[in-house]
């Protein structure tokens, strides 16, 4: 008696689980790395991404709640580009930035890349850890890898720049 109702509740579940057995089996990473071309994609249910903007030089800024102050770094195509990225020049607290100054730099072992403003603000904090841990722009570009905190003294500035859909629409026509 007890193995039909197993079975019963077996059987009706069967046909809820079907569609899912009807997928096609994932593809296996040495299969991704064998195709020339594939689609770069963000996690977008991430909470840390939904709030982006970003430059066309691959820097994010992501507004602190209140709008008077950003957070700032590059993106993870950006990193990708680098590569292992071994220093990080970055500007001195106090320094004041217009809307696509040049901040700093950053060296990798393949290239060395300058870095832009996002905002016309003042620099009021920079990731310290950075200094002796180049490689978390690697490893956290979007959380512990950040470069710079600054204060957006031009909230209309935000208005120019991409939030996640445009930037992965920029990314894919630069990639053609």
């Amino acid at each position: 008696m007890a193995a039909s109702g197993l079975l019963r509740c077996l059987s009706a579940n069967f046909s809820a689980a079907l569609p899912l057995l009807a997928r096609p089996a994932p593809v296996s990473p040495s299969r991704l790395a064998s195709v020339a071309y594939f689609q770069r994609t963000f996690a977008t249910s991430s909470r840390l991404l939904a709030a982006l903007k970003y430059t066309d030089k691959h820097e994010w800024i992501r507004v602190e709640e209140g709008g008077g102050l950003g957070t700032v770094g590059i993106s993870k195509f950006a990193q990708e580009a680098l590569g292992d990225v071994v220093y990080c020049g970055l500007p001195e607290v106090g320094t004041q930035l217009a809307q696509q100054d040049e901040f700093g730099a950053l060296e990798s072992v393949k290239a060395a890349s300058e870095l832009y403003s996002p905002l016309t603000g003042e620099v009021v904090e920079v990731n310290t850890l950075l200094a002796d841990n180049p490689g978390l722009v690697n490893k956290s570009c979007y959380k512990d890898g950040w470069l710079m905190k600054m204060t957006i003294a031009n909230p209309v500035e935000l208005d120019s720049l991409m939030d996640e859909a445009a930037y992965e629409r920029y990314i894919r026509s630069i990639e053609d």
